[in-house]
């Protein structure tokens, strides 16, 4: 399939979307995901083909180590990040210019988010990721069927680090194969490093607001939400392609791409916070309840302790002995699910407007309206 067939086909697809209002995911996401996430796979694919064959030339051992980061980022995921990367580019240059040039970079922002799932799968101390032993899981097992000597769960959280930190090396590698003018280029770096301290910079809070939940409140919670989620995911990418279309940072696009994109990006957090406690685990891939069980201070878990009587309040702290059913119903009770669930619906609303106003590419428009609502309003 040529890449640049690929855009003009996506881009046809899309601009005929408004089909099934009723299911938003369908109407647009499968109109042109299915071919986009296409090429960014075949894009990772052949890079990482030649990426793990040099790791295997170092010693034969790296051929598993190779192996896992390669199965790490290609198994599973939407590519969500690539997808908004795409439309942002997409807005501003119009149907007509060509994917290649800048298919790599797009294809990049899948493995920094490898980087980032491996690095919080083992902070967060998770065990399944999209149905699935998390990396360092996965690895620890390794340990145990091979009969190595030491500690299975420490040498899986090591390597798991480890390839963490090679996803985040092959992110720049990719990045610097797109073929845009170096001048546009090094706009772009600075749009993606950006987004990188962002990631970090969120990832510490949200380790700090479970080491420290008494000092807590919902504008934190939001505050992670924002640097940890909603940068990342929606408005980094978005920005980024922009850069990568070369629209200068005070180009009124800008400016409505960073509104769209922070409170697409909330909104998308908090339906997270939500499928965390409700979602059903065949879709998610993750056990239900284990932010209700930790205690983890999630928006919603904040609400529910602002908007709690004095007895649903002692309820919460008994958190640790109490059932996750027990504790999904104990927070509904308190209204803060309906409360979660206004403020999606306004951050959505709040997106729309900003895009209404902005110097969009008509196809471009017609696919972000479809995905403010289907990457807010999904059960995975």
């Amino acid at each position: 399939m040529a890449n640049d067939a690929v855009a003009g086909n996506a881009t046809r697809m899309a601009a005929a979307v408004p089909a099934d209002r009723d299911d938003p995911v369908q109407a647009v996401l499968a109109a042109y995901t299915h071919e986009l996430v296409t090429a960014v796979d075949e894009t990772l694919t052949a890079f990482l083909a030649v990426e793990v064959d040099s790791l295997a030339e170092i010693d034969t051992s790296m051929g598993a180590f190779a192996a896992s980061a390669r199965e790490a980022v290609l198994v599973g995921g939407k590519r969500i990040r690539p997808t908004f990367a795409y439309w942002g580019w997409r807005g501003a240059v119009g149907g007509a210019e060509a994917l290649s040039p800048v298919l790599p970079a797009l294809a990049a922002l899948e493995l920094l988010h490898t980087f980032a799932l491996v690095h919080d799968d083992v902070m967060d101390a998770s065990t399944t990721r999209r149905g699935r032993p998390t990396a360092h899981v996965a690895l620890a097992e390794q340990h145990i069927e091979a009969g190595h000597r030491g500690d299975p769960g420490r040498f899986g959280e090591a390597v798991a680090v480890l390839i963490g930190d090679l996803c985040m090396v092959w992110a720049d590698q990719l990045l610097s194969h797109a073929t845009v003018p170096s001048a546009r280029l090094f706009e772009v770096r600075r749009c993606y490093d950006q987004m990188r301290v962002e990631t970090v910079a969120g990832q510490y809070l949200d380790v700090l607001g479970e080491n420290d939940p008494a000092s807590w409140s919902v504008d934190r919670a939001l505050r992670v939400a924002r640097y940890k989620t909603a940068s990342y995911t929606v408005q980094r990418p978005l920005l980024f392609g922009a850069c990568l279309a070369g629209v200068p940072a005070d180009d009124p696009l800008v400016s409505a791409y960073t509104r769209y994109g922070l409170a697409v990006g909330e909104a998308f957090q908090l339906r997270d916070d939500l499928l965390g406690a409700y979602g059903d685990p065949a879709a998610t891939g993750k056990p239900a309840g284990d932010d209700l069980r930790t205690g983890k201070p999630t928006v919603l878990l904040m609400l529910a302790r602002e908007l709690a009587t004095p007895a649903q309040l002692r309820a919460l702290e008994r958190a640790a002995d109490e059932p996750v059913d027990r504790l999904a119903e104990l927070v509904a009770e308190t209204g803060a699910v309906a409360r979660v669930e206004r403020m999606i619906a306004e951050r959505v609303s709040d997106a729309l407007v900003a895009l209404d106003a902005a110097p969009v590419d008509r196809t471009a428009r017609t696919a972000l309206t479809g995905l403010a609502t289907a990457a807010t309003n999904r059960r995975a």
